[in-house]
């Protein structure tokens, strides 16, 4: 579908968009001449691998755009997500428009979030055929399911999660054998236990597709009464739960695994920071507050051990790992942003992700022995339309890469060659901005960036609906007549990941805008002020600064840059002057003013100081 790239640049109207905005997007001419060349739907992603734009605010820019021409009348907008120009007699026109006014700037969490549900039209009540049915959920399990499943209630299962988080899906427990290899278990919420096909609530959790997550708020894919009662694995409380029992190598090789419905009693609530610390120094075990979990710590220090190993095999085996840096938004009693601190993975946030990867794996490796359909996590690597640029990129900074797609493998080795080189943050950033999107699909290609041949999501069928179409998908393996299972065909599952893909893609694009909200309402305090920060973003028309205290980004429009002609150099992602030979450049460290903030479009402006 797609012949040819459209450089944003070349676009006729692109002076008039520089005009009205900061950081001009293609305009809507150019982009319904795009749709008419490729003669069919395009998605999001198309439109921007089209316009060859990389930066978080041009992406953003581009999905205003459609989402306005969709509004008035010019797009067509399918459930998947794909965009078509409108047919007059074809196409039902669009409600009216009610323009919000100007100065209604919105700042606190409550207004963000109230927007953001209704500029993506997000469910967020449930409606009363869902509360019918959730009233008939008992809060104590009925003794005869119990009898029915594997009792595992005498191992000391423990949770690990944030310290603010409500819901516990999953439990593990590890033993380490005297032969060096390993047997874990994962204990995973049986939400498929409660939500059976073809109920309102599965309905609603379909179409919801995911829980979206916001500072301070989430709408939940399952009421509250499964999310942080039923299927919460809280401690010392009686759960039902699907086990995945697994046997692990010395070497972090999965050897054999098995599935079934279980009964557990999670024996502790254990937090992240609680764990790390024991972890760093394992006599603190026996002081307080530690001791109150003195009978679970010696299977956390197995679980730690077994971690080793499958961080060693996971670093063999090549999958990527890439040092980004996530801003936590804090929130005062009025939800306004009041603090953006940095968010810093240690050792127990790895501990559990490694335990789940493995879950995951060996619940993909049950479709593919019982040669069943499944729903499969794939990532196929580097976009094609993008390995050119990254070739290039990789070329000018003395990096060979082949011509042909690199492995994982070779991929992690470039990064981790260029570690300690000065240039480092920039290569990362490209080759991240490079690849693929990780999706949902019953056709199974592997996962790049795990480097995994087979993999899928087993693991969080609270908050994700492919998770619930796994149990179900397993369920059936193990037992055909299982109330719980549910059959598909190939092509129910192909609209199904479409669909969640799509519902994934949308809760991410919503957390973002709320996020951006707030940080343009926080930031608009400090107008006038200087900050450092480094350039995360450059393009034919200014550069993008992420500030270092704050991890908020804004323009510097190149009209506010010293006084020159600057040529976009894109194979080294800088502007050059052509007089002064001035460089501005990906990963520089740069000091900027702010110098206007728009809260409503989401847009801030810096210039250089």
């Amino acid at each position: 579908m797609k012949t040819k790239q459209y450089d944003a640049i070349k676009d006729p109207h692109l002076s008039r968009e520089a005009e009205k905005y900061g950081r001009p997007v293609p305009s809507r001419e150019y982009i319904l001449q795009v749709l008419q060349e490729a003669g069919g739907h395009l998605f999001l992603e198309d439109f921007l691998d089209l316009f060859l734009i990389e930066d978080d605010s041009g992406k953003e820019g581009v999905r205003r755009r459609l989402r306005a021409m969709t509004r008035d009348g010019q797009l067509v907008c399918n459930e998947e997500g794909a965009y078509r120009p409108f047919v007059k007699g074809q196409d039902t026109p669009p409600p009216p428009y009610v323009i919000r006014p100007q100065q209604d700037e919105l700042i606190n969490q409550d207004q963000a979030i109230s927007s953001a549900i209704k500029h993506f039209n997000l469910p967020h009540e449930w409606n009363e055929a869902v509360l019918h049915e959730i009233k008939r959920f008992d809060t104590q399990i009925p003794a005869d399911e119990i009898k029915r499943r594997q009792d595992l209630r005498y191992l000391p299962f423990v949770t690990i999660d944030g310290e603010d988080a409500k819901d516990f899906d999953d439990a593990v427990y590890g033993e380490a054998l005297a032969d060096g290899s390993f047997t874990l278990y994962v204990a995973i919420a049986d939400v498929s236990f409660y939500v059976r096909p073809g109920t309102a609530l599965d309905t609603e959790a379909y179409t919801r597709g995911t829980s979206i997550y916001f500072p301070g708020r989430v709408i939940p894919m399952l009421p509250e009464i499964l999310s942080n009662e039923l299927c919460s694995l809280k401690p010392r409380v009686d759960r039902l739960a699907l086990v995945a029992e697994m046997q692990i190598s010395k070497e972090g090789i999965l050897l054999h695994s098995q599935f079934y419905p279980a009964v557990i009693r999670s024996q502790a609530r254990l937090t992240y920071n609680l764990v790390a610390q024991v972890l760093a120094d394992q006599t603190r075990a026996t002081e307080a507050p530690y001791h109150e979990f003195a009978s679970v710590w010696p299977h956390v220090f197995a679980l730690y051990d077994l971690y080793k190993v499958l961080f060693k095999a996971r670093e063999a085996r090549g999958a990527l790992d890439f040092d980004t840096i996530e801003g936590v938004l804090v929130l005062d009693e009025n939800g306004e942003l009041a603090e953006i601190k940095s968010s810093q993975r240690n050792d127990a946030h790895r501990l559990i992700e490694e335990m789940m990867l493995m879950a995951n794996v060996a619940a993909a490796d049950l479709f593919i022995q019982h040669e069943s359909l499944g729903v499969y996590r794939i990532h196929e690597g580097v976009r094609m339309e993008k390995f050119d640029d990254l070739r290039d990129f990789l070329k000018v900074r003395s990096i060979k890469l082949g011509k042909t797609q690199p492995s994982a493998k070779e991929l992690n080795a470039i990064l981790s060659a260029a570690q300690q080189r000065e240039d480092y943050p920039i290569i990362q950033t490209v080759v991240l901005r490079s690849l693929n999107q990780a999706l949902y699909s019953p056709n199974n290609v592997g996962h790049y960036g795990l480097s995994y041949e087979a993999y899928t999501h087993f693991t969080s069928p609270i908050r994700r609906y492919p998770d619930l179409l796994v149990h179900r998908l397993i369920r059936g393996i193990l037992k055909k007549q299982d109330p719980s299972a549910q059959r598909y065909t190939e092509s129910e599952l192909m609209a199904m990941c479409v669909h969640t893909s799509h519902t994934e893609r949308q809760a991410d694009e919503a957390s973002r805008e709320v996020s951006s909200t707030l940080k343009c309402g926080f930031i608009k305090k400090h107008l006038g002020a200087t900050f450092e920060g480094i350039i995360s973003g450059v393009t034919g028309f200014g550069l993008f600064v992420t500030l270092d205290d704050f991890l908020i980004d804004g323009l510097v429009h190149i009209s506010s840059l010293p006084r020159d002609y600057y040529q976009f150099d894109a194979a080294h992602h800088r502007l050059v002057g052509e007089r002064s030979g001035k460089i501005f450049q990906l990963g520089q460290a740069v000091k900027i003013r702010v110098v206007k903030v728009s809260v409503v479009d989401r847009k801030v402006d810096f210039a250089l100081v």
